[in-house]
């Protein structure tokens, strides 16, 4: 059975990623664009630098062509926002791209995009299974690759450089060319090297690059930033004084970062330094959208301004829409995806990453000082975050407890309010919160807790994962 999580489809190598089941995803997604009269236009199809991607973009477009319907594959390992970026720019039906994004490398998988470039929401996903259901897998019938080649069912792209020029000209390059920045870039052994590189080299950047070369293991970690997957990365910054130090996961749309003392940024901080950057520096105005557990540290800033701060599920498709609906200004998530007005309806870490460049270029002042100047605007907030796995019948039995019978602990700090939308998320007087919920692209149970002091925030996760015996 195959099922699409918040993420898209991911599953393992050699277990459920197999060609059979690629080719019932692709031959699923011809049922549907010819349901919907969308096959004119084509489809636009990448993949990244992990085991099979290539050949796995290649068994979909086969599948394609056999059906009629050209097949634009990227014919290097490329970002995923690339390839959102072209079903934008082309006004495409659908995008896909070869990837499991940060998740270990023994798992690959697929993303869905939609008209403008968008995440494909639950709607069509479960329309996508629903195709899926319906299909005699001894049915599904392929174009060898070469003669789709020659009848130009499939043609090989590298629009690398479109995106590379539409992200200059919304940067102000000028002033990071005269800030002779020194950068050191961590690509995780994934796809943003060339991407990245090319931006800061055209900026003038002093630039150094490690974990470059093409390793499908990801140098045996998992290729998602944090402070213990990117240890070279910050001793490469202070050892030879860096001002900042960039790192991408392996699909290159979520960013880490290092800034200039040597401190891993969560991405919650990276959301809360773009927003302030964008509304005070820049003079943009209008919301913020975050997902349930992302830090409400972006509310008070947006309050700070006299904006407001919107809340949706976990699932970049609900960032991107509400942002559409409200005009946002930036929006992202905890896990390390963010986009911004203007750029593309989905997550962007190599946008985001000459984004705060600009930053520091246009200020004039370290990332360290920029954050200090926010705490003492809006006060500071202290996140907790764990991760559990679970067994078939811990799931069953954590789900009746929250979100059926709606039981909750004894905490000590008034509640304010409790809400369902997404997991079971607690709201406090004192302006914390608690949520639990399951991963939608693993299987973990996830503790976000947010409060005033740290020690606050690890007692109200002691207590809750005590109360759900994990």
């Amino acid at each position: 059975m195959i099922k699409f999580g918040t993420g898209g489809w991911r599953t393992i190598i050699g277990d459920e990623f197999i060609k059979t089941n690629i080719q019932l995803i692709a031959t699923a997604m011809c049922d549907k664009m010819e349901a919907e009269g969308k096959t004119d236009k084509g489809i636009i199809i990448g993949y990244d630098k992990r085991f099979l991607s290539k050949e796995a973009m290649q068994w979909l477009g086969m599948v394609f062509a056999k059906r009629g319907i050209k097949a634009q594959l990227v014919n290097k390992a490329a970002p995923t926002p690339l390839i959102m970026y072209c079903v934008e720019k082309y006004k495409m039906p659908y995008g896909m791209m070869v990837t499991a994004s940060h998740n270990p490398a023994l798992y690959n998988g697929i993303k869905v995009f939609t008209y403008g470039g968008r995440d494909a929401d639950q709607a069509q996903t479960d329309e996508i299974e629903r195709y899926i259901e319906k299909i005699d897998p001894a049915t599904v019938e392929e174009m060898p690759y070469e003669e789709a080649l020659e009848k130009g069912l499939i043609e090989e792209i590298y629009p690398l450089n479109e995106y590379i020029d539409n992200i200059i000209a919304n940067i102000n390059m000028d002033a990071i060319k005269n800030a002779r920045l020194k950068v050191a870039l961590d690509p995780m052994y994934g796809v943003s090297e060339i991407p990245l590189k090319t931006l800061l080299l055209t900026a003038r950047c002093d630039v150094e690059t490690i974990h470059d070369v093409h390793d499908t293991l990801f140098g045996g970690k998992l290729p998602s930033p944090s402070a213990n997957t990117l240890r070279g990365l910050i001793s490469r910054v202070m050892d030879y004084d860096f001002n900042i130090g960039i790192a991408t996961d392996g699909d290159a749309d979520r960013l880490g970062v290092i800034d200039d003392t040597g401190r891993f940024l969560h991405p919650n901080d990276i959301l809360v330094l773009l927003y302030y950057y964008l509304v005070k520096y820049k003079g943009w105005h209008g919301a913020v959208v975050r997902n349930v557990a992302t830090t409400h540290m972006l509310d008070k800033v947006a309050k700070q301004f006299g904006e407001e701060c919107y809340e949706v599920p976990v699932g970049f498709k609900h960032i991107s829409a509400k942002m559409t609906e409200v005009d946002a200004v930036i929006g992202g998530e905890s896990s390390g995806g963010l986009t911004v007005r203007g750029h593309i309806n989905g997550k962007d870490g190599i946008y985001a990453a000459m984004l705060l460049i600009e930053m520091i270029a246009v200020t004039g002042r370290k990332i360290s000082e920029i954050y200090k100047d926010i705490e003492e605007e809006c006060g500071s907030i202290y996140m907790e975050e764990r991760d559990y796995r679970f067994s078939a019948e811990k799931k069953v039995e954590v789900n009746r407890v929250l979100m059926e019978e709606k039981k909750l602990p004894e905490f000590p700090f008034e509640i304010e309010k409790v809400s369902y939308m997404d997991g079971c998320k607690v709201y406090f007087k004192n302006g914390g919160w608690v949520i639990g919920r399951f991963s939608g692209t693993e299987p973990l149970i996830r503790i976000f807790c947010e409060m005033p002091k740290r020690e606050e925030a690890v007692q109200v996760c002691d207590i809750f994962k005590e109360f759900l015996g994990l």
